[in-house]
């Protein structure tokens, strides 16, 4: 037999580990598959290493994550799922392995297992993985990415912080913040480009483009500060005495595209300790690339106002400092010239603007040498009589100042025939400044040495390390006294451990959400159990989240069995559903009383809804101050009548319907239960809140009061028809002589009811009386106030339906009492 290739060994291995991920139940099936997965990452063959990073690796980060909610991860403890589990995430290619994660992110809600998703990354970010990320395209083991794809890991990379806002919220980490995020992220750029100049030292070859687009993408979305406040100070220690680092700067910046070059330069152009530092960084970049030298000699000088005096003199200096970049400092001076001297300018332009432009003026003019000078001549002579005139004539008494000011500066930089201008004017700290660009400074790096050295590499590090430490449980520190005596072990009093309990391998769910997931997927019966208990408190602690799932966790737990044999699992069930229904109440409600006449549903279930509604409806009910003397109908009391005791909550109904309803006749009725429980709720419903809320009544209950009555009323004409039916089939039952008297005592109060069809139902149930009752019976049950009514019905309905009804009625009735009429003796036996 051929033995398998590595391609194949790997893919078998992997698809047997998977399956027994899908299907096995058993512990350590579940562990040796997770090895076999682990072993491919560090001790397996290269070949089956690489084989599976290529492959295999992202398809099992994404069936690991699929199967997150799976009771097999719960079961192992956190060592062995740190080991086990969260390994595959942090040893793997570290591309992949990002990528995975924020779409696991993603697609979760608020969870458990999101907190878990949410930890891993930050250890990824916390153990130097995405150094790992930046260094391997540096070195040209990266994968052979498309552009698609590329896109995709810089959206990630860059935009981690607006992406884990986003989807937390509230909720965000610190480590996730912009001020800690892109730190950590230009450390971790230092230390790759710190690689890549040891590479190229030893002869390796590395391409920094994806370092580049990298620095270029955070830049331009805003972030340029936080990274240029750690790059920049680094960047200019390293290229003042080491030519291959100002090699791979200058080739890093070159490699940044063109459409993010614009925020790179700026941004650095305000970070870097002086024009001598820009030069080593980024080199003659501004005669090679026309949109580099577009930014450097136009867009900052004559487009922009907004940046600081510094930026200018690094801007200016850096033109000045090379032979090849000299010539762009006297075609920058031309143009200040004429923006300066332009009239229009003058009266269009803010005085901010038109200050900073003679700041750029005065600095060019200190930057040029005597040749320079004397080949300007006649053009700087030019803007200062055109420009003088355009500011003196000007309203406004600082524009003029500045062109005072600057008047007297060029003419003493030109030194015209030995004469100067001077004017008389005050003297603010605006024109303080602009008489001290006059004196030629020298900005040396060996200035900002010791700020450099706070910045160093271990320094960075150990900020990094504060940093990601920041959600890290503080350790706590004992303060110990050399000089005083520590006691002794033995005088220490133990704890009573006496009724300490051991502790559920499964904690209780945090998240509303996890609880449902559980309830529909789970297997595990302590999962399952813990979820019931803790959801009716969820539930009420975040009312937002409630809304979301309500509908949909309602429709679980109607439906929901108790296969594992849990405690109290009605009574937890029935909590859960009554808070749902408090909590979201006309969406729960509808859903509820949409659901008792569908069909496929059981007594026990339609029970339950009446009894959640009822209980709802008494929580809601509650006045909003509650006093000792006026204590309102408790929850508890009503479970008592649903759930204890049924002969006591029966007697307790049948008070109430005596106490409501006027009788034919003094016979006991005897009703069936689903009929008591209908006329109870919609009994509870009607005036629990009118007991207990004389005073005030709950607004919560105003508002959802017609959504807990109408739609269980509105298909009572069904119930009467169905009662009826159920009296015609009964014809032969011992019990029809009750079942009659109770179901004339149901349908006489409706009788005279608005709706047609309420009124065929009652007269169909009459029907069904006449047809099934004992004629022995319709005598002693029967009064006069009856036959008047049917006569009248028969007469004078408006329905023709039910005028019909009436007759048969009637009809019926005659047949019966002839029958009985016929056989005079069995009613005196009777009587």
């Amino acid at each position: 037999m051929e033995s398998l290739t590595p391609g194949s060994e790997v893919r078998l291995a992997v698809v047997q580990s998977i399956r027994t991920l899908s299907t096995s139940s058993d512990q350590h099936e579940i562990i040796v598959a997770l090895q076999t997965l682990n072993s491919f990452l560090d001790s397996s063959p290269l070949s089956h290493q690489e084989e599976f990073r290529q492959r295999h690796y992202t398809h099992t980060l994404q069936f690991l994550i699929n199967n997150i909610k799976s009771d097999w991860l719960h079961t192992l403890t956190p060592t062995q799922r740190t080991q086990l589990w969260d390994c595959l995430f942090l040893q793997g290619p570290p591309e992949q392995a990002l990528l995975v994660l924020m779409e696991g992110i993603g697609q979760l809600s608020p969870s458990s297992n999101l907190d878990h998703l949410l930890s891993i990354i930050e250890t990824f970010l916390q153990s130097g993985r995405l150094t790992d990320l930046l260094w391997s395209y540096c070195l040209g083991t990266g994968p052979s990415d498309t552009p698609q794809f590329r896109e995709a890991l810089l959206g990630r990379v860059v935009a981690l912080p607006d992406l884990m806002a986003n989807k937390l919220q509230l909720n965000n980490k610190m480590l996730f913040l912009p001020q800690n995020y892109y730190p950590l992220l230009a450390q971790g750029m230092l230390t790759a480009l710190e690689r890549t100049c040891q590479a190229l030292k030893r002869g390796s070859d590395c391409s920094l483009t994806f370092l580049a687009q990298t620095l270029g993408k955070v830049c331009i979305q805003g972030h340029s500060g936080l990274v240029m406040t750690v790059l920049a100070p680094h960047l200019s220690k390293h290229t003042r005495t080491d030519m291959v680092w100002q090699r791979v700067c200058c080739k890093l910046i070159e490699n940044v595209p063109q459409r993010w070059i614009d925020s790179v330069l700026t941004q650095l152009v305000q970070s870097v300790t002086g024009p001598e530092a820009l030069g080593r960084i980024i080199g003659n970049l501004v005669v090679s690339n026309k949109k580099a030298q577009f930014v450097m000699t136009h867009k900052m000088l004559l487009l922009q106002y907004k940046y600081e005096t510094k930026a200018l003199k690094v801007v200016l200096g850096y033109l000045a400092a090379d032979r090849e970049r000299r010539p762009l400092l006297l075609q920058v001076l031309r143009s200040i010239c004429q923006a300066w001297a332009n009239p229009s300018a003058v009266k269009h332009t803010p005085i901010e603007q038109q200050m900073y432009i003679s700041k750029a003026l005065l600095l060019s003019v200190t930057l040029l040498n005597d040749s320079e000078l004397k080949e300007l001549r006649s053009e700087l002579l030019q803007c200062l009589l055109g420009g003088m005139q355009s500011h003196l004539d000007s309203s406004v008494v600082q524009i003029r100042r500045i062109g005072m000011v600057v008047g007297e500066c060029l003419s003493a930089r030109m030194d015209i025939n030995g004469t100067k201008l001077k004017f008389e004017y005050d003297v603010d700290e605006d024109i303080q400044e602009l008489l001290s660009l006059m004196t030629p400074t020298t900005e040396d790096d060996h200035k900002l040495d010791n700020a450099t050295r706070m910045d160093s590499p271990d320094v960075c590090q150990e900020k990094t390390s504060s940093i990601a430490s920041q959600n890290q449980p503080c350790s706590l520190k004992s303060n110990t006294n050399e000089d005083s005596d520590l006691d002794s072990d033995d005088e220490l009093t133990p704890y009573d451990m006496s009724c300490d309990q051991k502790l559920s391998q499964s904690s209780p769910p945090r998240y509303l959400r996890d609880c449902l997931e559980i309830l529909t997927t789970s297997d595990d019966a302590v999962r399952v159990e813990l979820s019931l208990n803790v959801a009716d408190s969820l539930i009420l602690k975040n009312p937002f989240a409630t809304k979301e799932i309500s509908v949909q966790m309602t429709k679980v737990l109607l439906h929901i069995e108790n296969k594992y044999n849990i405690d109290n699992f009605l009574a937890l069930r029935q909590a859960t559903m009554v808070a749902l229904t408090v909590t979201d109440c006309i969406p729960v409600t509808q859903y509820l009383t949409s659901e008792f006449y569908n069909l496929n549903y059981s007594l026990r279930q339609r029970l339950d809804i009446l009894e959640v509604l009822a209980l709802a409806a008494q929580e809601l009910s509650k006045p909003i101050n509650n006093s000792p003397a006026e204590p309102s109908i408790s929850v508890a009391s009503t479970s008592d009548l649903t759930s204890g005791n049924p002969e006591h909550w029966t007697q307790v109904v049948e008070k109430r319907i005596q106490s409501k309803t006027k009788r034919l006749t003094k016979v006991i009725s005897t009703l069936s239960t689903a009929t008591i429980i209908m006329f109870w709720v919609i009994h509870s419903i009607c005036f629990s809140g009118i007991y207990s809320t004389c005073k005030s009544f709950s607004k919560s209950l105003c508002h959802c009061c017609w959504t807990f009555f109408l739609p269980l009323l509105q298909n009572y004409d069904k119930l009467i028809h169905t009662l009826g039916l159920f009296m015609h089939l009964a014809l032969n039952a011992p019990v029809a002589a009750q079942m009659g008297c109770a179901l004339l005592d149901f349908v006489w109060t409706v009788r005279y009811h608005t709706e047609q069809t309420v009124r065929r139902g009652v007269l169909f149930a009459v029907c069904s009386v006449f047809l099934s009752m004992p004629s022995q019976n319709l005598l002693l049950e029967l009064g006069d106030s009856f036959l008047k009514q049917e006569l009248d019905v028969a007469e004078r309905d408006a329905d023709s339906d039910c005028r019909s009804l009436a007759l048969q009625c009637l009809v019926h009735l005659d047949k019966g009492l002839k029958k009985q009429l016929q056989h005079p003796q069995a009613l005196s036996l009777e009587s």
